[in-house]
């Protein structure tokens, strides 16, 4: 197997392991668990990066568009956090872990949705809904209105993700220097 594809494999099997833990972590009461798992998993991602501080201006930027988004679900009164909220009306420190897990993936394993901004769109839009489902059924996270949050996420994904792809080009640190930028 060439470093490319165990690159992309490892990153997959890295943000399932940091997603379980956040989502488990919270579930179960202990949400910092989680958090610690992301920590290290992020930690290690920009380390390996060719590029640490590109990847690491990604991750940032990712975090304060995540920080934004899960905290209009939650003062809007349509998602509820069980766990981990450090402030009333905030997204929990785990979700943010998880903005952050996700930031990881973009410049290595959904690097090929690169200049696919439609097919972003449609990911964002049902992948988006599907994971906050999975967390809502796994019990770390609590839809106040279902049909309406459902709505919300699809329609903000779509959103989202095409965004979070063209940060990505400008931030990857994955590539050589201008290789990202195109």
């Amino acid at each position: 197997m060439n470093s490319g594809k165990a690159r992309v494999i490892t990153n997959l099997v890295l943000f399932q392991l940091g997603w379980f833990a956040c989502v488990m972590g919270a579930a179960q009461g202990h949400p910092w668990a989680g958090t610690l798992v992301g920590t290290a998993i992020v930690a290690w991602h920009i380390r390996s990066a060719m590029r640490p501080m590109a990847e690491f201006n990604l991750l940032v930027q990712v975090v304060l568009i995540g920080a934004v988004w899960d905290s209009l679900l939650v003062t809007l009164g349509w998602i509820a956090y069980p766990s981990g909220t450090l402030l009333a009306g905030t997204a929990p420190h785990w979700i943010l872990a998880m903005w952050a897990l996700f930031a990881t993936s973009l410049n290595v394993s959904l690097r090929w949705l690169r200049g696919r901004l439609q097919l972003a769109a449609l990911m964002g839009a049902v992948c988006g809904p599907l994971s906050y489902w999975a967390a809502v059924r796994l019990g770390a996270v609590q839809f106040v209105h279902p049909a309406q949050v459902m709505v919300a996420l699809a329609v903000g994904w779509s959103l989202i993700m095409p965004a979070l792809m063209l940060l990505s080009q400008r931030n990857d640190g994955f590539s050589l220097r201008g290789e990202g930028a195109s």
